[in-house]
């Protein structure tokens, strides 16, 4: 006879039988979706192929080339100091070598300080009636007419002849023309029929009149008739004292400018893995270019263009470290766009040579010459390319734990934070096929970064880069599984490609303005229209680079000139930057216009 069944043998079988349905019903999940990511990823490799991109990162990884023909292996200093420190040996190495002074540059200059409690004085302002004799109040005077239209111009004039000429530095301190320590203030006479209030005299001498020195106050003083223009909130270093604290770093500048000679400057190491190929030290690049642009700003300052040409020629030179000709990179973004950074700080230190009035003849032709090599964007074209690959490579080959910690690198790596961890936990469980699926949106979101450039024309379409991101952003709204990855490995095409369009622009108006700075120190004036540049003192001209139409420039009564791009709106504004409702700069709106002095 058969005995009954027990009710807790009876769950258990239950329990396995359910537990089986599930497993079976988990794994023909993971089947399918791992099936459907292959082919969504397969037809996404397809479309980047049509396109003609290349996903193969191996086609990115450079070829070997002689020690001696490569700029890194010309020193052991330059190795040492331009590559970034990334293994635990390299670190321990750089740690032991802490005390070497080679291009370890650390901004400790002298400056002048002062504040509220110790002001400057710049000017004297003695009140005069119109019936009292001339300069009875002060030695040796200007005398000035209140009422008149063009006094407070004359006014400013003289503060800031006084105080002389300045510059904001590249890596933003300021430098003065003159020591402010042994400033000899100006004494002016304002002859007047009713004595002015402090109020009135303070809106003839604005408080931002000299901002790369400090800011200035009119304050009243215990004689009723005599006012003091004060200068406050100093921090500047003349330029002969930077120029002089630079020294140091002479022999190590010459190096690299003996090393630059070499054709190459590709860094050791092993490119197989892309999130671990060997990058340069860009805090040192960054810091080599502050440097050598403020060296250039201070020459110019003491009427010296032909050594500020010296260091700017060193800066345009050194953005090679950061370049690799197309194809034999890998180029990555971020190298790209610290170029596109490193010309901007190139174009706006000549930008001040222009406004002091200094480049002459040689400087300017050198000049050109050096703005007309400039290109950015193939190099941010190639590093969007070598972006595509870098994705792909390791979405596709990279544990879910080395993932992670890329995205999340200053997180604990223990058992219990990775659980926590929402990447790490999608990584490690979600079905293979999620993350081919990840692969072909993220190479389809990211290729429509070589939208916006027309390699062709050399012009960047802002309408076409608008269009795709937001396409973009609607794509990466969604919550789903298939884009989770995408949040976090999709650049911002956007910015990077204003970034490029209104640096190569800057690059483009110098250009121009160096044919126009020849034109007039040859024949007096600027000339009526472009035109009459070519082929005498340029032989072609750069395009706008939106558009590709011809610079908009036009001479103004004051003798000076209007240049500028119809900007990212795509539209001729005038010649009026675009502003923000804090009236900072917005590149997003009006013209592009160069430099007002």
């Amino acid at each position: 006879m058969n005995e009954p069944i027990k009710p807790s043998r009876q769950w258990q079988r239950w329990t396995l039988l359910v537990l089986a349905v599930l497993a079976t019903a988990v794994a023909l999940f993971y089947l399918e979706e791992d099936w459907r990511g292959k082919r969504a990823w397969e037809q996404g490799k397809a479309e980047m192929e049509t396109k003609g991109l290349v996903l193969d990162w191996d086609k990115f990884m450079p070829k070997p080339v002689p020690d001696d023909q490569n700029f890194y292996m010309a020193s052991r200093n330059i190795l040492r100091r331009f590559k970034k420190a990334q293994t635990d040996s390299e670190i321990a190495l750089a740690l032991s070598n802490i005390s070497n002074k080679w291009l370890r540059i650390e901004f400790d200059f002298p400056a002048f300080v002062n504040t509220r409690t110790n002001p400057l004085l710049v000017a004297e302002l003695f009140l005069s009636s119109p019936g009292d004799a001339p300069g009875h109040t002060a030695q040796n005077p200007v005398s000035l007419k209140l009422g008149e239209p063009n006094t407070p111009g004359q006014l400013q004039a003289i503060i800031q002849k006084t105080l002389g000429r300045s510059v904001l530095g590249a890596a933003g301190f300021k430098f003065s023309e003159q020591p402010l320590r042994n400033l000899t203030s100006a004494r002016i006479v304002l002859t007047a029929e009713a004595a002015p209030t402090v109020t009135e005299l303070a809106k003839w001498v604005p408080e931002n009149l000299c901002s790369n020195l400090g800011s200035l106050h009119v304050e009243a003083t215990d004689d009723h008739q005599i006012y003091h223009v004060l200068l406050t909130d100093a921090h500047v270093t003349t330029a002969a004292e930077y120029l002089k604290w630079s020294e140091q770093f002479e022999p190590a500048l010459n190096e690299v400018r003996e090393a630059l000679k070499r054709p190459y400057a590709i860094l050791p190491g092993d490119y197989s893995v892309p999130y671990q190929i060997p990058i340069p030290n860009f805090v040192v690049m960054r810091s080599l270019v502050q440097l050598l642009a403020q060296r250039a700003q201070c020459h110019l300052l003491l009427h010296d263009p032909k050594e500020a040409l010296h260091d700017l020629t060193l800066v345009h030179d050194v953005c090679r470290i950061l370049r690799k000709p197309p194809g034999s990179g890998p180029e990555t973004l971020v190298e790209a766009m610290i170029n596109v950074a490193v010309y901007g700080l190139y174009t706006s230190a000549l930008a001040d040579g222009f406004r002091l009035g200094e480049w002459q003849e040689p400087q300017l032709v050198a000049l050109q010459n050096q703005l007309q090599t400039i290109d950015l964007s193939p190099w941010v074209v190639e590093a969007f390319r070598a972006e595509l690959a870098s994705g792909v490579r390791t979405l596709g080959t990279t544990p879910a734990d080395k993932i992670a910690f890329i995205i999340n690198p200053n997180e604990e790596q223990s058992v219990w934070h990775r659980m926590r961890d929402p990447f790490y936990l999608y990584l490690r469980f979600a079905p293979k096929g999620w993350q081919e699926e990840n692969k072909a949106n993220l190479v389809r979101l990211q290729s429509t970064a070589l939208d916006g450039f027309n390699s062709a024309d050399h012009t960047i379409s802002p309408a076409a880069v608008d269009h795709d991101e937001l396409a973009n952003e609607q794509v990466l709204a969604q919550n789903s599984p298939f884009v989770f990855l995408c949040k976090i490995f999709v650049p911002n095409i956007g910015k990077a490609t204003l970034a490029t369009a209104f640096n190569q622009n800057l690059v483009n108006e110098a250009q121009i303005a160096c044919a126009l700075e020849r034109y007039r120190l040859a024949k007096g004036e600027y000339p009526a229209t472009l035109d009459a540049l070519v082929p005498a003192y340029s032989e072609k001209l750069p395009p706008d680079i939106i558009g590709g139409q011809p610079m908009h420039y036009r001479r103004t009564e004051d003798g000076k000139f209007v240049l500028y791009s119809v900007g990212w709106n795509e539209k001729d504004d005038g010649g009026q930057s675009g502003q923000d409702a804090k009236g900072a700069e917005d590149r997003l709106r009006g013209d592009w216009v160069w430099p007002v002095f």
